[in-house]
């Protein structure tokens, strides 16, 4: 009864908090209403150089809270979206004139959205929070965050640090805030606010589902089960075996667009599994595999949330056996993806399948069946030199189909010329209205200034094919 009684006064508490940031995050909007691309810039800047300023922070504020990841690598996700995105926004238009067709006569005019309800994720909290709050502002709107429950600390500074940047520039107080005791019925509410103009959302399928019934656009982006090719072409298996494990490993797993799968082409197999245990992979066993399973999946087959996140000694600690020191992946060789095979799924963990084929066509059709467990219009990756075994890949129902990189780097816009994000749209293969990296250009309305050229009253003439 007491715990009932607690979560009410929490909801209760919440819904509160709700209305208030919602209702400032709208005055604000109607302050910043018609501020230039110059101005906002001058926000977005100091925004930027304080989110750099406090990675470290930020980043041990994270793990600290949530468990997840790894400290270091947290401090290069948050400086990623402060430095590497941020300077790739500054050098953008997204109100104002964005292009003029003179030929055409006509012009695209880029307005502000509104309030935007920014559903943060437990994985990525700080760097989620940085990437949104840049995005936001950049596109002249406004943003109330909601955290996950348990990243509602971590994910309060990061917005506490972006706003009070933002207000020394110069912007209106409340035009960026978070909610403070984020609750599923709290979180809710802010979606259906009607200050709200659009939704969006990180959050496992479960929140991606909340966000598309909230009754407000919505841009939220799907799982990935990533596979990764490695076709007889391949370069340097070595190289290969090094990117995967590198992207894979990263912050221990917790982004959706690293690798979950390896499939690896019979010609080139044996040199590219001896790269890849040698630099860092430990091959499971028939009953390690089933134990690892165990401590990854409950018995619904969904993630257990205290295994996201963890290193590869931690699983296998869990799991009740040990793997070498310098271990990066645990690694299973399987012959099948099912929904009854758990390893076959994605993991938020450094777990990978790896999976021998014959052939390229063979090969695509394995990198077919991992996307559809779970992983379709996310990414995939290919590992090859030869364009013609290259091409047919283009088929995959992937938003990213990333070349010769790691599908982590490539996948949000560093090391493949994609636009930089931390929000993937996953298309509708997912469910998703957005197959592209999402960036201040989703969060406006284009409205085109269009002259007449041609007679109105010809529209009554015959035309020919």
């Amino acid at each position: 009864m007491t715990a009932q009684v607690d979560g009410l006064d929490a909801d209760l508490a919440g819904l509160v908090d709700v209305r208030a940031k919602a209702r400032a995050a709208r005055r604000a909007f109607d302050l910043l209403a018609g501020a230039d691309q110059a101005q906002l810039d001058r926000y977005v800047r100091a925004m930027a150089e304080a989110g750099t300023r406090a990675a470290e922070e930020l980043a041990r504020l994270a793990v600290d809270e949530t468990g997840y990841g790894l400290y270091e690598h947290k401090i290069y996700k948050n400086r990623y979206n402060t430095g590497f995105v941020a300077r790739w926004m500054l050098q953008r238009r997204a109100v104002g004139v964005l292009w003029v067709d003179e030929a055409a006569r006509v012009t695209a005019v880029g307005a502000p959205m509104g309030v935007i309800a920014g559903i943060i994720p437990v994985t990525n909290p700080t760097s989620t929070a940085l990437f949104k709050c840049l995005a936001a502002v950049k596109s002249g709107n406004a943003i109330v965050l909601a955290p996950h429950p348990r990243a509602a600390g971590c994910t309060l500074r990061a917005a506490q640090i972006m706003a009070e940047a933002a207000v020394a520039a110069g912007a209106p107080d409340g035009l960026i805030s978070c909610l403070e005791q984020p609750t599923l019925t709290v979180t809710a509410e802010l979606m259906r606010r009607p200050e709200i103009a659009l939704v969006l959302a990180t959050g496992g399928p479960g929140m991606v589902r909340a966000a598309y019934s909230s009754g407000k656009p919505t841009i939220a982006v799907g799982a990935g089960n990533v596979p990764a090719y490695v076709g007889a072409s391949v370069a340097d298996p070595a190289e290969a075996a090094e990117m995967i494990l590198t992207s894979k490993s990263f912050d221990n797993g917790t982004a959706c667009v690293a690798e979950q799968s390896v499939v690896v082409v019979d010609a080139v197999a044996d040199a590219f599994l001896a790269a890849f245990a040698a630099r860092g992979a430990h091959w499971l066993d028939a009953g390690q595999q089933e134990a690892l399973a165990r401590t990854l999946f409950d018995e619904r087959g969904a993630m257990r949330p205290a295994s996201v996140g963890q290193s590869a000694g931690t699983l296998a600690r869990l799991s009740g056996f040990s793997v070498p020191r310098g271990t990066r992946v645990l690694a299973a060789r399987l012959d099948q993806v099912a929904a009854d095979v758990p390893l076959s799924k994605e993991i938020l963990g450094p777990v990978l399948s790896v999976y021998r084929v014959s052939d390229a066509a063979a090969g695509l059709d394995r990198c077919r069946q991992v996307l559809a467990l779970g992983g379709e219009g996310h990414t995939a990756a290919v590992h090859a030199a030869d364009p013609e075994e290259i091409a047919p890949f283009a088929a995959l129902p992937a938003g990213r189909i990333l070349i010769n990189t790691p599908a982590l780097f490539g996948g949000m816009g560093f090391s493949a010329e994609v636009d930089p994000s931390f929000q993937l749209g996953t298309g509708t293969w997912s469910g998703s209205i957005c197959s592209d990296n999402v960036t201040p250009l989703h969060l406006i309305n284009i409205k085109r200034i269009a002259h007449e050229v041609r007679p109105w009253r010809t529209v009554y003439d015959p035309v020919e094919l």
